[in-house]
């Protein structure tokens, strides 16, 4: 085929020597995340793929990877080199850059892998490691015991418990060089979740989770990503996560989206041999071929039948390079998915293109309504199978925790619709934490008047639904200020009051699915959830004219409006005087209940702190600002997604309302009594605080404590180690993010507060 002419790429630049080994985030959807590695070999953009070099059999030139692909960095194996005596006398000569003519990243695996093929290998633990490093590489791996999946419990567990006595030896050999700390614990969810835990004590720089290749050469999907939930959420957030041997692109959406970081790929080179394509669906075979699945660069110009005609080794190096392109393709794919926060839209998509990837998909999003289920019936489990029963044990409990852990990272409210995907649509995890936050936080009002026993449903339409029923709510506020008036969405039921929020609002799908009829038990449900369980319902279809006449006269039927008045009530005017009080009523809900749902204040403080505000509203009746009768602006509600921007005297006054203690550390569990505390705070040290009152932001490592019910996206308040308010923006991580990284944006700071 030619050789590849060097030098159309510049050599990476080192890192700066404090920031090597650590690693940032630069952007994220909900787990999934941009990332940089930082290494003495340039830094490395993530979600990243390493293709595999055998130093022996080069399909495509390593140098070529770096100027033609852009591939960042690459892994081989250390013991391979260590075994050829040509190779080692080399790379202990130059170095293993100059062994693979590669400028960037080189990560090397210990001899795992071929203990697992071939059988024991014959370096000791602590001396692949001395050669790792003295051969130069930017990331070694320690020798850990590959566990298999037709291995007993308690054969993995020994080779977890071996793995986790070599951690410390290899950790003290590696010196400064960053060094893997494989997960291993087969198919078993406790001995993986026993393994992050165990291996998170140590120094490692990443995590790659050992022990997957024959998981995935059997198609055994849902075990992988099974695998993935028991061991993630107990990893150190700031160390990347590696799923050593996975490089098929079909695996890289729901991979991502679970948080993993980096890839390895020998598939591009190995199918290639035997005539196999990579594609996003699967694999696919060119003997049979006419058509290229997809059309990559390097098969612009011909067809799959000119291709077979060739000979098997420039065959071989053309079909790599179409692996390879299709692999670096998805993974672009992905990583502009998370910068749009559409990537879980693609697990669902990608799910349906494989049956076991379908499988592992559908097990994800059945498992949060099956667990609590579970968990009630261990009390009368039997258990006749040792390994089964340890694991059945523990499975309901460890996929909840996985869960939550994933919910929690969401971003809500966000910008954009939300295409409807079917059922899907219901577990998708930014749409899961949006109904635990309006379940959570949301209460009703409680005032004593008319109504107060009965809930109105507006169903039928999508919105905007402020434009249909803004007069009519002004018009109930006046006649039933107690009743409760909500909105039937594809994704549950929301009060008027967050009418315009994500993702309620904003559900892009085929007109019927507004115009399905209300399901009583489902609503009677979502009722109970809402703390509404014991009220009488009416239903009302909004669409078509006449929607305010429609609305009374419902209302009078159900006995809710039953005087004389009510029932010409859609008539009749309201007096200017009591048409603005009720306006007014109204516009305060829309802020207050934004205030208690989206900034965690407490239900009664919001109403007392809106008591006496008054309102700037636009054309269309849209909330823009609430002021305070001292004429100070404090929040806004925002047009794009529903949510409330808080500004510098918003943040004065929710900083007042703080009855809990500052926070001491980084505690990651959320306590029932933090509901309603208000805003979560992040503790920034005496170093940090002039630049946050200026209005810059707040870098990880500044960070000296914040409260755990901190979330993505969610507005934060900044304040200094005696808890005086410095400033206020939004959080950029989690609570265990907060704890680990070192290097990134910690806090997107909107105002600072000066002295």
């Amino acid at each position: 085929m030619g050789a590849w002419n060097e030098g159309h790429r510049e050599d990476p630049k080192p890192c700066r020597e404090q920031d090597r080994g650590l690693f940032e985030i630069t952007g994220r959807d909900g787990r999934a995340r941009l990332g940089r590695l930082h290494t003495s070999h340039g830094i490395l953009e993530t979600p990243a793929l390493l293709p595999v070099i055998n130093p022996n059999i080069r399909t495509i030139e390593p140098r070529e990877m770096w100027d033609r692909y852009g591939i960042g960095a690459l892994i081989t194996n250390s013991y391979i080199i260590w075994k050829h005596e040509e190779l080692k006398e080399k790379a202990t000569k130059d170095g293993v850059h100059a062994l693979l003519n590669f400028p960037g990243m080189v990560m090397t695996d210990s001899g795992t892998f071929q203990s697992y093929i071939y059988g024991d290998v014959e370096v000791g633990v602590e001396e692949i490691v001395n050669f790792q490093r003295s051969i130069g590489v930017d990331v070694a791996t320690m020798l850990d015991v590959f566990s298999r999946p037709d291995m007993t419990y308690d054969q993995v567990d020994a080779c977890v418990m071996e793995t986790l006595q070599r951690a410390e030896v290899s950790v003290n050999a590696a010196g400064n060089t960053m060094l893997n700390g494989p997960i291993q614990g087969g198919l078993f969810r406790a001995l993986r979740s026993k393994s992050a835990q165990g291996m998170a004590d140590y120094d490692f720089a990443i995590h790659p989770i050992g022990g997957i290749v024959p998981v995935m050469e059997q198609h055994r999907y849902k075990d992988y990503a099974k695998i993935m939930l028991a061991t993630l959420p107990y990893l150190p957030s700031q160390r990347p996560v590696h799923m050593f041997g996975c490089g098929h692109p079909m695996l890289f959406p729901m991979s991502i989206a679970l948080g993993a970081d980096l890839f390895d790929s020998a598939a591009y080179a190995l199918f290639a041999r035997d005539g196999r394509l990579l594609t996003p669906w699967g694999t696919e075979r060119i003997e049979s071929m006419v058509d290229w699945p997809m059309l990559m660069p390097c098969v612009a110009s011909m067809t799959p039948g000119q291709v077979k005609e060739m000979s098997k080794e420039d065959r071989t190096e053309l079909l790599a390079r179409y692996n390879l392109e299709i692999t670096l393709n998805e993974l672009n794919r992905c990583k502009q998915a998370i910068r749009d926060g559409t990537l879980w839209r693609l697990v669902e998509r990608r799910s349906h293109q494989h049956p076991a990837l379908r499988e592992a998909f559908l097990w994800l999003s059945t498992r949060p309504q099956q667990a609590m289920m579970k968990l009630k019936m261990l009390d009368d489990l039997i258990l006749n199978d040792r390994d089964a029963g340890r694991e059945r044990g523990a499975e309901a409990g460890a996929f909840e925790e996985g869960w939550n852990w994933l919910v929690n990272a969401q971003e809500t409210p966000r910008k954009g619709g939300e295409p409807w995907g079917g059922e899907d649509t219901f577990v998708r995890p930014q749409i899961v934490a949006a109904r635990r936050q309006l379940l959570d936080h949301w209460k009703p009002s409680n005032i004593q008047g008319r109504g107060d026993d009965s809930v109105l449903i507006m169903h039928g339409s999508p919105g905007p639904w402020r434009e249909r029923l803004s007069d009519i709510m002004v018009r109930l506020t006046h006649h039933a200020p107690g009743l409760e008036v909500l909105i039937l969405t594809p994704v549950g039921l929301i009060p008027y009051s967050l009418e315009d929020l994500n993702p309620f609002a904003h559900i892009d799908g085929p007109d019927w699915l507004w115009r399905r009829r209300p399901n009583l038990p489902w609503i009677r449900r979502e009722l109970t959830r809402l703390g509404l369980s014991e009220r009488k319902i009416v239903t009302v279809d909004m669409l078509g004219d006449g929607i305010q006449g429609r609305c009374m006269t419902a209302l009078h039927n159900a006995g809710v409006l039953d005087g004389d008045d009510d029932k010409t009530a859609s008539e009749n005017p309201i007096d200017k005087e009591r048409r603005e009080d009720a306006k007014l009523k109204v516009y305060r809900r829309l802020v207050s209940d934004k205030l208690s749902v989206l900034l965690n204040v407490d239900h009664q403080a919001a109403i007392e702190l809106l008591r006496e505000a008054t309102f700037v509203v636009n054309r269309q009746g849209r909330v823009k600002n609430a002021i305070t009768p001292k004429g100070e602006h404090i929040a806004s509600p925002r047009l794009g997604d529903g949510g409330l921007s808080l500004t510098d005297a918003g943040a004065v006054a929710l900083h007042s309302l703080r009855i809990l203690n500052p926070p001491a550390g980084f505690e990651t569990t959320v306590p029932d009594s933090t509901l309603g505390a208000g805003p979560a705070w992040v503790v920034v040290d005496d170093d940090a605080e002039p630049f946050v009152r200026q209005g810059r932001n707040v870098f990880h490592g500044f960070v000296v404590a914040v409260d755990p019910w901190i979330r993505p996206a969610q507005t934060c308040l900044i304040v200094n180690e005696r808890g005086d308010l410095i400033g206020h923006g939004l959080a950029n991580s989690t609570a265990d993010e907060f704890q680990g990284f070192k290097k990134g944006i910690a806090v997107k700071t909107r105002g600072g507060i000066a002295q």
